[in-house]
């Protein structure tokens, strides 16, 4: 209004003080709170793993040094289990195996003949016979006692892995001199099928062996020389651990369209086999490829000059 004065702003200041210090508490309780989350994430991992990785962890608190006995794989731990061997531990193995041969004196002479290799399939031990008979007995599929000897020390460990074996037989181009039934087919079927039954007397599992090749002089070491003595051999190959348990349920087949029928049409016939089961004198069964590749048919032996 006309005549009056105005009034003066006045402001008002206020200094806030902090509290007292708290102190670190605080982190301590939250120190506490991380560590048993972290024991709760590592009970849960525990309890949804298997039987053999509980055992590998168990074993580092029984034995932080890891100088307890070694699992197959070249991981440390206790326990007479082996995790899967897969692509990533496969040098591991390569190097035990290796390793176990050179240890032994036994075998110092024909460490030389023992090849290691890791390829697209698994690790590859190649047992070459050289220029003589190293492994097996000239023209025959027994076992020499040099063989049997680095046959069992393989078996040893090997048997220790859940891992699958295949069996080949090879021999090189030179024609087999005992008789027109018996040629290098058989010898290359009976020397692999030979290894496999050593090998399962002395430490491989019955069911570890999936396969037993012979391939005869089709798949030579040294092609340029047919006749060399190290197409002569007997491989075993330990394949990959398949990522999916072998325990786990086959997948079944779909039922049928109603109005349809399940069985082939009349005259149709069956896709061939791929493989073919041949019988030892133990009565059991090796399944041997038939492309390129002959049935085991151990127990039949005939003297002559070898291949």
């Amino acid at each position: 209004m006309p005549g009056q004065t105005p009034q003066p702003i006045i402001i008002v200041r206020r200094n806030k003080g902090h509290g007292g210090h708290h102190g670190g508490a605080w982190k301590v309780a939250y120190a506490d709170f991380v560590t048993a989350m972290l024991s709760l994430f590592i009970v849960l991992w525990l309890s949804s793993s298997s039987e053999q990785v509980k055992k590998a962890v168990g074993g580092y608190f029984v034995d932080p040094t890891g100088k307890g006995k070694e699992a197959g794989n070249g991981l440390k731990g206790v326990g007479s289990e082996t995790l899967s061997i897969r692509k990533d531990d496969m040098s591991s193995l390569k190097e035990k195996l290796a390793q176990a041969v050179k240890n032994s004196t036994s075998l110092q002479k024909i460490k030389e003949h023992v090849v290691f290799t890791v390829t697209g399939e698994g690790l590859r031990v190649e047992l070459l016979e050289g220029e003589g008979s190293t492994f097996f007995e000239s023209a025959s599929s027994h076992p020499t006692a040099l063989g049997k000897d680095l046959l069992k020390k393989l078996a040893e460990e090997i048997g220790k892995l859940p891992n699958r074996v295949t069996m080949e037989g090879h021999t090189d181009s030179r024609p087999y001199r005992g008789g027109a039934e018996y040629s290098n087919w058989e010898l290359s079927s009976d020397r692999a099928n030979a290894a496999r039954r050593w090998m399962q007397q002395t430490g491989m599992r019955d069911d570890q062996v999936t396969q037993v090749r012979g391939f005869a002089d089709q798949s030579l070491r040294v092609p340029d020389h047919p006749e060399d003595g190290t197409n002569r051999r007997v491989t075993l190959v330990i394949m990959y651990q398949s990522s999916q348990s072998p325990d786990a349920p086959a997948t079944k087949t779909p039922p049928a369209a109603p109005g349809r029928s399940s069985s082939p049409p009349a005259g149709a016939q069956k896709a061939p086999v791929a493989t073919s089961v041949a019988k030892n004198s133990a009565g059991a069964g090796s399944v041997v490829a038939p492309r390129g590749t002959a049935v085991a048919r151990p127990g039949k032996f005939s003297p002559g000059k070898a291949p």
